[in-house]
């Protein structure tokens, strides 16, 4: 047997690496937002396809934005917060909860704007952001808070991820149009925007089909795309993305009409999970590898 095994990861590695990881993730996606098992079946269905972002919590509840609304689910379905989008705005782009306990949220349209929410429906921050453009359903995406206050939005036609602090101005700006990644004929737009623990910032780069970290000045450290796999092409728009404690990175590719819907790439380019079942994801969250959490930990 072990002779079979060693034969079989001379041959195939990566198909190897693939088989033996298995994951359980969150999707917001247009036909399905839930989770899925590691098994690859749906095992908590929030009822309502079509989700633009989202999280599984730490006490198990499920965050969810649609594009007019935000919901937190018990897993029996029950709604213990709601936001529903201003009148004067057009669509909800971000939601995240914060460890301060409200929700960011970001509204796309004439006015668009980054808020903070509290647990009583109370606005607590509140400015506008500076997408550069009046189309609003191109302003932004998945927008963060940052441990030291200041929040990453991605300006997918602005082709910057900009850096706000808390009372709106813009103090740094990551440019994706740069000449290295092909300039604006690449159509390079952010998506996401995840700022790591080395200071770095992940960005997923939509229709320019790549994935890029800069360094804090916005150099461009790390690329991978569908260069790097030109038999897969596992790239087609990646939109949410995750970056897991192991150093590989989660990418959602939203309009793939390949079998990898969403995949997880090694710092050194190669593949070693895909998933190819039925839902595509906007957004992705990993929750378990192998029955852990995916620090390792023994899920409770």
């Amino acid at each position: 047997m072990r002779r079979l095994a060693l034969l079989l990861f001379l041959l195939c590695p990566a198909t190897l690496d693939a088989e033996e990881i298995r994951h359980s993730f969150f999707i917001a996606g247009p036909t399905f937002t839930g989770i899925i098992d590691e098994d690859g079946k749906e095992s908590w269905d929030s009822g309502r396809a079509s989700a633009r972002d989202g999280f599984v919590l730490p006490n198990g509840n499920v965050l969810i934005a649609w594009s007019d609304e935000v919901k937190e689910f018990t897993r029996d379905k029950q709604v213990v917060f709601k936001y529903v989008k201003s009148a004067e705005n057009k669509e909800i782009g971000t939601v995240e909860r914060l460890d301060n306990g409200r929700t960011l949220i970001t509204e796309l349209g004439p006015k668009p704007r980054l808020i903070e929410v509290a647990a009583d429906g109370r606005v607590a921050v509140d400015f506008p952001l500076q997408p550069e453009t009046d189309d609003g359903h191109m302003q932004t995406r998945m927008a963060r808070k940052l441990p030291g206050g200041n929040y990453l939005v991605p300006h997918l036609l602005a082709f910057k991820v900009k850096e706000y602090s808390p009372t709106g101005e813009v103090v740094k700006e990551f440019k994706t149009d740069l000449p290295e990644l092909g300039g604006r004929a690449a159509k390079n737009w952010p998506f996401t925007a995840i700022r790591l623990a080395n200071g770095h910032t992940l960005v997923n780069l939509t229709n320019g089909n790549k994935t890029v970290e800069m360094d804090a000045t916005g150099k461009v450290v790390w690329k991978v795309g569908n260069d790097d796999f030109p038999n897969e092409k596992p790239f087609d728009d990646p939109c949410g993305g995750q970056r897991l404690p192991n150093g590989n990175t989660v990418i959602a590719s939203y309009h793939s009409q390949r079998p990898i819907k969403i995949f997880e790439v090694t710092p050194d380019k190669k593949i070693v999970w895909t998933y190819t079942g039925k839902h595509k994801a906007h957004e992705v969250q990993i929750l378990t590898t192998n029955g852990k959490s995916i620090d390792g930990k023994p899920m409770k």
